[in-house]
């Protein structure tokens, strides 16, 4: 049995108008988040360039966290 809606359908204009009217804002919040990613990658090379002057090799801490890379969940739960 299908059910039944009280709510009005709306135009093929009005369907029209809505997704538009979607799109901008998506389009409008993508723009925003890929201003606010630049900022943090720029924040975070200062960051790394500063670490570099204070002797900090990220690139050894990089490969020895990789080394310890720990096992998936998967795995783990096999265990007895």
């Amino acid at each position: 049995m299908a059910k039944e809606t009280n709510q009005p359908t709306m135009s093929k204009e009005e369907q029209i108008g809505f997704h538009k009217g979607a799109l901008t804002t998506l389009a409008k919040e993508r723009q925003e988040m890929v201003r606010i990613l630049g900022i943090v990658e720029q924040l975070m090379q200062m960051h790394i360039n500063e670490l570099k002057k204070l002797g900090v090799d990220l690139e050894k801490m990089a490969k020895e966290a990789k080394k310890k890379e720990k096992k998936p969940i998967e795995d783990l739960l096999k265990q007895p």
